[in-house]
C-alpha cells in the first residue's frame, strides 16, 4: 500500500506546482485560456507517445466513460481559475481543498458505509490545517464574491470526483491506456469549452510552449497517470487524503521560485496538513506490524 500511496502523494505534489507555473505564464502576459489550453494541449502530446507503442485493447464503452471521467480534470483548471478573477488567491485555495472532506463524502455514498475513525481525524486535521495554510483568512467570506465562492467550491466538487473515478472507472485497463483517455476527454472538453485560438494565434511561438510543456508535464501527464495507478490499489478515501500534499508543495514551491512571504500561521498549517496526510499511513503500518508479529507468533 506504501508503494501506491506514495505516487498518489507525488501526483499531488506535481498539481502542488502548477500555481508557480501559472503565476510566472500571467506575469508574461498570456491569458487564462491560453495558459490552460496550452497545458491540455501539451498533456495531450506527452502522453500520445507512450500510449501509440501500448497495447490498444478497450471497448468504446470503456473510452467513453474514461473520456468523461477525464473532464473533471480540465473542469477543475476552468473553475478554479474563475474563482481567482474576483476572490483572492488565499480564499479560492482554501474552497479548492474542501475536497478533502467533499471526497469522503462520496466515497460513503459509493460503498454504503462510513469513514473509519482514522480517516475522519485526518480530514477534522487537514481541514484546519488547510484554513490556517491559507492564511486563515476565511473571516471574510461573507464580504467576498458569491460567484467566486460558487466557482471555488464547485472547484472542489470537480477535484474530488477526478480522485474519486481514477479509482473506480476501468481500473481493469493499463494505466496508460486510462490515462490517454482521460486526458483526451479533458482536452476535448477544454477546447469546446474555452477558445483554442491560441493554437494559431501565435502565442505558443511567443515563449507560451515553455509554460505549457510544463504545466502538461506537472498537471496532466504525471498526476494524471500516477493517480491511475495508485487510487485502485489504496481507495478514493486515501488518496482523497494524500492529494492534500498539493497546498504544502504550493507555499513552498512559491517561497523558493516567486519569493513569496509566508506567515507563520501558515507554515503550522502545512505542518498540520502533513501531519493529517500521515495519520492514515502510520495506522497501516501500525496494523501491518501487528498481523506481521500475529504471523512470526504462530510460526
Amino acid at each position: 500500500m506504501l508503494k501506491y500511496s506514495s505516487l498518489v502523494l507525488l501526483g499531488a505534489c506535481c498539481y502542488g506546482i502548477l500555481s508557480v507555473i501559472v503565476k510566472l505564464a500571467y506575469k508574461q502576459g498570456f491569458t487564462v485560456s491560453e495558459v490552460i489550453g496550452s497545458q491540455y494541449l501539451f498533456g495531450f502530446l506527452f502522453i500520445l507517445v507512450p500510449f501509440l507503442f501500448s497495447k490498444k485493447s478497450f471497448s468504446l464503452k470503456d473510452a467513453l466513460y474514461l473520456a468523461f471521467a477525464g473532464t473533471t480534470t480540465s473542469l477543475t483548471s476552468i473553475l478554479y481559475g474563475k474563482s481567482l478573477e474576483t476572490i483572492p488567491a488565499s480564499i479560492a485555495v482554501v474552497l479548492l481543498f474542501q475536497f478533502t472532506w467533499i471526497g469522503m463524502i462520496i466515497e460513503a455514498i459509493a460503498n454504503r458505509k462510513l469513514p473509519s475513525k482514522e480517516k475522519l481525524i485526518a480530514i477534522i486535521i487537514l481541514f484546519i490545517g488547510t484554513i490556517l495554510a491559507g492564511g486563515g483568512s476565511m473571516n471574510n467570506l461573507l464580504t467576498l464574491d458569491p460567484t467566486g465562492i460558487m466557482f471555488g467550491l464547485l472547484s472542489a466538487i470537480s477535484f474530488a470526483f477526478f480522485i474519486f473515478v481514477s479509482g473506480r472507472v476501468a481500473i481493469h485497463l493499463p494505466s496508460i491506456t486510462r490515462s490517454f483517455l482521460m486526458t483526451s476527454g479533458a482536452f476535448l472538453f477544454l477546447l469546446f469549452v474555452l477558445s483554442p485560438n491560441f493554437i494559431v494565434n501565435g502565442s505558443l511561438g511567443d515563449g507560451l510552449w515553455k509554460y505549457g510543456s510544463l504545466l502538461g508535464l506537472f498537471g496532466v501527464l504525471l498526476p494524471v497517470l500516477l493517480f491511475s495507478i495508485g487510487t485502485p490499489k489504496i481507495g478514493a478515501g486515501i488518496a482523497t487524503i494524500l492529494g492534500a500534499a498539493e497546498l504544502p508543495t504550493a507555499i513552498i514551491a512559491s517561497v523558493v521560485v516567486l519569493n513569496e512571504y509566508v506567515s507563520t500561521i501558515q507554515v503550522f498549517g502545512v505542518l498540520l496538513i502533513l501531519l493529517g496526510i500521515a495519520v492514515p499511513q502510520l495506522t497501516h503500518l501500525k496494523v501491518r506490524n501487528a498481523k506481521r508479529k500475529e504471523v512470526e507468533s504462530i510460526t
